[in-house]
């Protein structure tokens, strides 16, 4: 069955733009897709592998090699001059989400290694991709461990792989292309840099076009060939196109005028590093080659920062990606050569109205801040860097940077069963266990007789991401001690904190007389970000109802995902207030908790010079840790402990 043609998907002309200049200049470094789930991203990123020029390989290379320029270092060379070389269609290689580190960079045949004293290599998916595209559906989904692979290749164009001193290095040149849903979470910082070019997709809101996009997949559907074969025509033009411009690519110049025009952009958009500056200037002058001129010119410099830098002005995680429309004008007339008129508004992503600056005017502050009825809304400050709480024990869940955890990768503290056959191999305890064979084995010579059953595998222990459940008191009293806006400082920070660790988050509120899971655990720090802003207070305490609630939504998870250890930060000055025999129902809650070995941090909200201390004998009930709200920043911790015991600072 044909994929589904590139040029018969409806609408996203800025997807496809950036796709295809990706496909003229690789050099760019790939495209970031952005958008809600349904929006054809995944069509358009696997349609455009058949628009891109063939690729001249090395017969029999497993690596790609170009016959012109091989691979020196190339595991099945060195190619001598002149050898047999063939054309074969550039590749769209898939990297799941789940996939194994050895599938990934590929692995070594330990056997081989020891028993023939030989290098078997296997090649992985860094390898298939050389010189083609490097597709990652749900990238925002990808462990840590192949996001660090990736980026090594990425930054070097090689994939190596080492494995008890043994060492194998190719070439893996490739462009990157991931596409995301950021409902379930953000990138890494420093994958989301690497990609050269981001863009924005949403569904559209134009009946004609929702019209035309059910017809045309209807249609694909009924007969996939018949349908593809009815673009046949325009692609094969689009084809030509793209390999026209790659051909004129070498031919466009970029003077020092527009060099001035881009350090200009890239400079009032406050980016860190010089990869913005450096993908920009190469996204004009692919911009100037698909556009057919052999010159950089104003409007190549507007395209390509809309497209280079929404992702690179990004100043925290909760920061909405984009670009201000009239900032990017303003720098480009503040550069602009005098010959040159007026920039034009063409562009993709024109006529997108000018981001908020952030600050709401007096008259709407003086409104949000006055509280209105016994309901109030109260504003975060700013995040900060919060202290690291942690799980104790060793855990096995999913790839992350908080609790210890039995993981594939970090360091070796041991050797797993023999029973066990996963992982890596463990070079020494291998060689113990073959060693008392080999003369039963009938070996002669050098080197080990080693069989299947010999093999041993290391046992490794890194760190985990764990589900961190906030439990956050939204009474009437929180609001009353204007401690809110300081609460939803500190819970900021912990989600941040979260964010950087590769958890789970979920957040259950109680105020009133009851309590509601505000948001199912998600890996999407930014909706809990938001709904923690939205979060209203007013009305009573009901702490056992919050309790009950935050347990009932762990025992859910645990069935879901039963890996992840949770982590439940309980945020409340400890009072209850709600219902008959409110303190008794809440210690039976904290009990019931700590039964079920919950671990478990209370954020101590109380304040004044009278304190009962309630927070703290939840904690103790609760079997975890007291934190008062002035202690949860890290550079807090130093000063606290100083203060207990007395030592000056």
């Amino acid at each position: 069955m044909r994929a589904f043609p590139f040029t018969a998907v409806v609408g996203l002309a800025d997807l496809r733009l950036a796709l295809v200049l990706s496909a003229v200049s690789p050099a760019i470094g790939g495209v970031l897709v952005r958008g809600e789930k349904g929006t054809a991203k995944s069509t358009m990123v696997r349609a455009l592998a058949g628009l891109l020029p063939p690729v001249d390989v090395v017969t029999g290379c497993r690596f790609s090699c170009d016959p012109a320029a091989p691979d020196p270092a190339c595991p099945d060379g060195p190619h001598e001059a002149g050898a047999p070389a063939g054309r074969r269609p550039a590749r769209l290689v898939e990297l799941p989400v789940g996939a194994a580190e050895d599938r990934v960079i590929g692995s070594l045949d330990l056997e081989r290694a020891l028993g023939e004293g030989v290098t078997g290599y296997q090649p992985g998916l860094l390898a298939a991709a050389h010189r083609g595209l490097l597709y990652v559906d749900e990238v925002n989904l990808l462990h840590d461990h192949l996001v660090d692979a990736l980026l090594d290749a990425a930054a070097m164009g090689r994939a190596t792989v080492e494995r008890e001193g043994v060492s194998i290095s190719h070439a893996s040149r490739f462009v990157l292309i991931g596409t995301m849903n950021p409902e379930e979470g953000e990138l890494r910082p420093q994958l989301l840099d690497r990609f050269g070019l981001t863009v924005e997709v949403r569904t559209s809101r134009e009946p004609s076009e929702r019209v035309e996009v059910v017809r045309r997949r209807l249609a694909y559907e009924a007969d996939p060939d018949g349908f593809a074969a009815r673009y046949d025509e325009a692609e094969a033009a689009l084809a030509v196109r793209i390999a026209d411009a790659r051909r004129g690519l070498p031919a466009v110049t970029l003077d020092d005028a527009a060099l001035l025009q881009i350090a200009e952009v890239c400079a009032s958009f406050d980016v860190d590093g010089m990869r913005a500056d450096i993908v920009t200037a190469r996204t004009a002058a692919a911009h100037a080659a698909w556009s057919g001129r052999t010159a950089v010119t104003t409007e190549d410099i507007r395209v390509a920062a809309r497209l280079a830098l929404p992702h690179r002005r990004r100043r925290n995680p909760f920061d909405a990606p984009g670009i201000d429309e009239e900032q990017l004008e303003q720098a480009l007339r503040d550069a602009e050569p005098p010959e040159q008129g007026p920039p034009d508004d063409d562009g993709p992503g024109s006529g997108v109205p000018p981001e908020p600056s952030g600050e709401a005017p007096p008259q709407q502050q003086e409104s949000e801040q006055a509280p209105q009825g016994p309901q109030q809304t109260v504003g975060s400050g700013q995040p900060f860097r919060a202290r690291l709480f942690t799980v104790d024990g060793t855990g096995a869940g999913a790839h992350g940077r908080r609790s210890r955890s039995i993981t594939d990768s970090g360091r070796t503290i041991g050797v797993k069963p023999p029973s066990v056959r996963e992982g890596r191999p463990h070079l020494t305890a291998t060689v113990l266990a073959a060693a008392p064979h080999q003369r039963a084995r009938g070996r002669s010579g050098p080197g080990l007789e080693l069989r299947t059953r010999d093999l041993r595998y290391a046992l490794r222990e890194g760190r985990e991401g764990n589900l961190v459940l906030f439990c956050v008191d939204a009474s009437g009293s929180m609001g009353a001690r204007a401690r809110m806006g300081e609460v939803k400082s500190a819970v900021l920070s912990l989600l941040l904190d979260a964010y950087q660790r590769r958890d789970k988050v979920g957040l259950v509120t109680f105020r009133a007389s009851g309590a509601e899971l505000a948001l199912p655990p998600t890996i999407s720090v930014d909706a809990a970000a938001a709904r923690l802003e939205a979060l209203p207070t007013g009305g009573r305490t009901p702490l056992a109802e919050g309790l009950l609630r935050a347990a009932e939504a762990l025992r859910v998870e645990s069935i879901r995902d039963p890996r992840r250890r949770p982590l439940l930060v309980v945020v409340t000055d400890g009072r209850a207030t709600s219902g008959s025999n409110a303190v008794a129902r809440s210690h039976a809650a904290a009990d019931l908790i700590a039964r079920q070995g919950i671990a478990s941090v209370v954020m101590d909200c109380e304040s004044g010079r009278m304190r009962l201390g309630l927070a703290a004998e939840l904690a103790t009930r609760l079997g975890g840790e007291h934190v008062p709200l002035g202690e949860v920043a890290a550079d807090s911790l130093a000063g606290a402990v100083r203060a207990r015991t007395g030592r000056a600072a």
